[in-house]
């Protein structure tokens, strides 16, 4: 089946969306995964941890990123789109950007206990240069891309 990179966001609509959530009253379980050359962090929101915390682990995982990767591209993962699973559109980011220097892949998902209405599940490509986000963009938005 093939990965259709779509639906790209602004990190700041991401972020704005991902505070929406985290600071209702809503009860949501959910994780944070970054994939990168050197390293590979996920952080799970247990049912123990408060919202805060889970924003807090997820700040400290996200500042090394931003400091050598600051060149996002962010694609918003829906159901009611009949997108792939977050897994395989990660597994596709991960293989595709492997030619780029230092990329970064993460993934945030959020998932509401009592209902899926107000599900959050992203994908940010993180790179350090500006022309391999063009780039990226170029060959792969909006294009389907073979899954293997």
């Amino acid at each position: 089946m093939a990965v259709f990179f779509r639906t790209a966001i602004t990190d700041a609509a991401a972020f704005e969306m991902l505070e929406e959530r985290l600071s209702s009253e809503m009860d949501f379980d959910g994780y944070f995964n970054l994939y990168g050359a050197q390293d590979e962090i996920t952080v799970s929101w247990t049912p123990a941890m408060s919202a805060f915390e889970f924003k807090q682990q997820v700040t400290d995982a996200l500042l090394p990123v931003w400091q050598t990767t600051r060149f996002w591209l962010v694609y918003l993962r829906s159901d009611s789109r009949n997108d792939l699973g977050i897994n395989e559109i990660r597994n596709a980011a991960i293989r595709l950007s492997s030619g780029y220097l230092e990329t970064v892949v993460v993934t945030l998902c959020l998932f509401g206990r009592a209902d899926n209405n107000n599900d959050l599940e992203l994908i940010f490509v993180c790179f350090r240069e500006e022309a391999e986000r063009r780039n990226f963009r170029v060959r792969y938005e909006g294009k389907f891309v073979p899954a293997s």
